[in-house]
């Protein structure tokens, strides 16, 4: 239907216009004229009538408003108005009024080009857009109102108006399961639905209410749900087996295809033959559970059909679904050509970027190459050396594309015959670039791109200030390896996924590549302290470094040779003109105990100062090169660059590892000896928390304990023996931490940050501490006592958990029993809350996965809908910020606080 928006003609040239004025003008007088309306030279079509009016051409002369609604329906398919009846509202003509028995609805529609407006007679009104393309405008075809909640309410509002409905009472369905379903009448009689009933009730739906059901009726009818055939696949999908002893075994869908065509069979034969209904709809039963198990063999409640075994049938839906399905395992998880796996080793010699691949794979994987004039000779010389020797040629393929075997017998050949427009697939060279991965792929930096370095071996190599990202380590962990075979792909891996793009993390924005372990542990002890230097151990230390100058000496020592201090040593790593302050791992946070920070006069050196690239004071830990926190290397990135971030990393853990391998570092069972006065003290500590213990049991013993806000008496109790037990460990990780001293190397490594912690120290030299399970004191075991080494209603420290004694000292058989408890939990909840987090994490990703960043900083789905207006509500890009914040004002202050000062 048109409106007189495309046709301002009148009565005069209407017949010139519809024949001549478009191809839309002949369309429209085709199709009035095809239901039988008359178009003459007394019609009046006029844009001064209502230009924008959907029904304006319905006004003309002689055209029945009953043969108006006819067209409506046949044109549009709005079954819906087969027993209504349409005129124009006497109140208003642009009105349209549509009557249904008495009850009636009046609207107006009006078109502007890419909207229609519906006008309710409440005084409501709503637009849709129109989503037709093209001349010809729909009036109103409800597809328009399937969108939202909205329009469906809209839709629903006029319906009802109309009553269109058919008045018949809708009987209860009841579904028992798996597949009959009953009718229960108004006095609670059942009948039973068969599939023919429900496919026969499914046909009667009319094609616009199915679009109501989000279907579309061209591709999806409800009753094709109802199978009338059944679909067979190909034998290729179903291939049957030879066994060893040469019988054929066929495939699983082939038995249950056997089974349904069987008992069809006999169905159709037993109907035929007039047998009684009951045997009639066994056999159906037994049809349906056949087809039923074909289609899905684990539907609650039916028994899986199985094989003469007892194996369960693998059938349709057991190959689709699951982690092993068709779409996961083997679609989106599939294995592929041109990738290796194998263990990976350490490597601190090699750059971060890099990956040793060892020569085995490398003869194994190939890159194509193009032969040009440029490369002719080196590709002639690579095939020359066949696929035997590395770096060698596999494969060739010539100019009309036949691909030939590089072998010992043709490789001289093939080199001769090389020539310009073949290609060669050549193996792994140094500085090609691949992609490295470790599984489980848990975020973006899971997959980098690194350049190879052939070596010997037979394991990956990696740089150890590589493994954060990846979350690896040596003892035992395998990667994965891919061989990038486009330019594109290869310009893609470098722009985007070069391990030195992504030092800065982009869950948290501080670097996640930096030391770790002994480049912590080296740096530390190197800028501890006033360490001297001579020159010659500096150079040592020094070597493999690209340093041009060592600087001025700090002094000179007793015998008049000069010294160099190891800040002096680390600060040859830095930029020139590079300055920045921040406490260390050491600072022990003098303004929370009341005291005030001496800054660069600290006695425990926690306070790093570095101005024009000079160390001036406090100790290099964790905090200034460590991965996660690593101010240095955040700062270098930021200020220098990638590349300048990367070279600093390179010599930070060159000139550590040089260090400890001059200095030496080991940890051994001694390094936990306490001497006698400090085992002492910790006994006392231990033997006064267990009294208080005591005193808290008998308080409660005696009712005189009272409950905390919140809590009974006995959680009370449970807390405050916890409290306490939990202060004397820790007091007694003082006492040892203080016998043991700064020198030791664990506790070196643990106030660093290089490796451990106070608290596993403690337990190796002082006091385990209290087992728990579930947060509270252990309690099961027997009846009223944990173990049968305590008396029945035993209450003490000793007898619910608590290990005084040291793993250095050995625990005894009870604490030992307690331990085994308590790590058995440990070990559980980690299983756990693995497997939780990861399908956490694979919903979350299902969800998300449509949602992009737009070029205007909003965040989108696919169907363009806003989700949010600025991504994260700040628009900043976590990778690009300081530590999540977009500006770090309190640097800005602190350097120009200290640049006035």
């Amino acid at each position: 239907m048109y409106c007189g928006e495309y046709f301002s003609i009148d009565a005069e040239g209407l017949d010139e216009e519809l024949n001549n004025k478009s191809s839309v003008g002949s369309e429209l007088r085709d199709r009035i004229e095809d239901r039988g309306f008359s178009v003459s030279k007394n019609a009046l079509l006029r844009r001064e009538i209502d230009p924008e009016c959907l029904f304006c051409w319905s006004r003309v002369p002689g055209v029945d408003n009953e043969r108006l609604l006819q067209f409506l329906i046949q044109d549009f398919e709005l079954t819906w108005l087969k027993n209504a009846h349409i005129s124009i509202s006497k109140k208003d003509d642009k009105t349209l009024v549509i009557a249904r028995g008495k009850r009636s609805v009046e609207f107006s529609l009006s078109a502007k080009r890419d909207r229609v407006t519906l006008n309710l007679e409440d005084g409501s009104s709503y637009e849709f857009p129109v989503k037709k393309e093209g001349t010809e405008l729909f009036v109103y075809n409800f597809r328009w109102l399937i969108t939202d909640k909205e329009k469906v309410y809209i839709l629903k509002k006029v319906l009802n108006k109309l009553d269109i409905y058919c008045g018949v009472r809708q009987k209860q369905i009841k579904h028992e399961k798996p597949t009959t379903y009953k009718e229960i009448d108004e006095d609670g009689k059942e009948r039973r639905l068969m599939p023919t009933d429900v496919r026969e009730r499914l046909e009667r739906i009319p094609d616009e209410d199915v679009e109501l059901f989000g279907m579309d009726p061209k591709s999806a009818r409800p009753e094709w749900m109802v199978l009338t055939v059944l679909p067979v696949p190909p034998v290729t999908a179903r291939p049957s087996i030879t066994l060893e002893s040469g019988q054929r075994s066929e495939d699983d869908l082939t038995h249950k295809l056997v089974d349904i065509i069987r008992i069809n069979q006999r169905f159709m034969e037993n109907r035929d033959a007039g047998a009684p209904q009951l045997i009639i709809e066994d056999l159906w039963e037994l049809l349906q559970y056949h087809v039923n198990t074909y289609f899905d063999n684990e539907i609650p409640g039916i028994p899986p059909a199985r094989h003469r075994s007892g194996r369960p049938l693998k059938t349709m839906a057991q190959r689709l679904k699951g982690k092993e399905g068709r779409f996961r395992g083997s679609l989106s998880g599939k294995r592929v050509n041109f990738s290796a796996r194998t263990v990976i080793s350490p490597d601190p010699d090699i750059e971060i970027d890099e990956v040793g691949v060892p020569e085995e794979i490398a003869k194994e994987l190939t890159i194509t190459v193009n032969v040009t004039e440029r490369n002719l000779e080196l590709m002639r010389e690579t095939v020359r050396r066949g696929s035997k020797n590395h770096p060698g040629a596999n494969y060739v393929r010539r100019a009309d594309g036949k691909k030939v075997k590089v072998t010992e017998s043709n490789h001289e050949t093939l080199a001769e015959e090389l020539d310009i427009g073949w290609k060669v697939e050549r193996h792994l060279v140094d500085g090609d670039i691949v992609l490295f991965n470790r599984q489980p792929s848990l975020h973006r930096l899971s997959i980098m791109a690194h350049y190879v370095r052939v070596m010997p071996g037979k394991t990956f190599r990696l740089n150890p200030a590589v493994c954060p990202p990846y979350n690896a380590d040596y003892d035992g962990d395998e990667m994965n390896l891919h061989v990038l075979q486009t330019e594109e792909a290869r310009a893609e891996a470098k722009i985007l996924m070069e391990v030195q793009r992504n030092i800065i993390s982009p869950r948290f924005g501080r670097p996640i590549i930096g030391g770790i372990h002994d480049y912590i542990t080296g740096l530390f002890l190197l800028t501890r302290g006033e360490r001297k230097f001579n020159k010659e151990e500096a150079l040592d230390i020094l070597r493999d470094i690209d340093i041009e100058d060592l600087g001025e000496p700090a002094g000179t020592m007793d015998d008049g040779s000069p010294y160099w201090t190891g800040k002096q040593i680390f600060s040859a790593i830095l930029p020139s003109g590079f300055d920045l302050q921040f406490r260390g791992k050491v600072c022990v946070k003098c303004e929370e105990r009341g005291l005030r920070c001496e800054k660069e006069k600290c006695p425990r050196e926690a306070y790093v100062v570095i101005r024009d690239g000079k160390l001036i004071s406090g100790v290099i830990d964790e905090m200034a090169i460590g991965s996660f926190k690593g101010m240095i290397i955040d700062r270098i990135f930021r200020v220098r660059g990638e590349e300048a971030a990367k070279k600093f990393i390179k010599k930070a853990s060159r000139l550590a590892i040089n260090y400890i391998l001059q200095a030496g570092f080991s940890f051994g069972i001694s390094d936990e000896d306490i001497s006698r006065e400090g085992k002492e003290e910790i006994r006392e500590v231990i033997q006064e928390a267990e009294q208080k213990v005591e005193r808290l049991i008998r308080a409660y013993e005696a009712e005189e304990l009272e409950a905390l806000p919140g809590r009974t008496v006995e959680e009370t109790l449970e807390l405050l023996i916890m409290q306490e037990l939990g202060r004397a460990r820790d007091e007694a990780g003082e006492i040892a931490g203080r016998y043991l001293g700064i020198e030791n190397s664990g506790v070196l490594m643990a106030k660093s940050g290089a490796r451990g912690s106070i608290l596993n120290l403690t337990q190796m030299a002082a006091c385990v501490g209290q087992q728990s399970v579930r947060g509270e004191r252990i309690m099961r075991g027997y009846q009223d006592r944990t173990l049968p080494h305590f008396k029945p209603g035993d209450m003490s420290a000793d007898a619910r958990g608590f290990v005084r004694s040291s793993f250095k000292d050995g625990l005894s058989p009870a604490e030992y029993f307690f331990h085994a408890i308590g790590g058995r939990e440990a070990l559980v909840d980690t299983a756990v809350r693995t497997s939780q987090s990861g399908y956490f994490q694979r919903r979350l990703i299902n969800a998300l996965q449509d949602l992009e960043v737009k070029y205007d900083g909003t965040v989108r789905e696919t169907r363009d809908t806003v989700v949010q207006f600025r991504y994260g509500e700040d628009g900043v890009d976590p990778s690009k910020s300081v530590g999540g914040k977009s500006v770090d004002i309190d640097e800005i202050l602190r350097e120009e606080i200290g640049a006035s000062a």
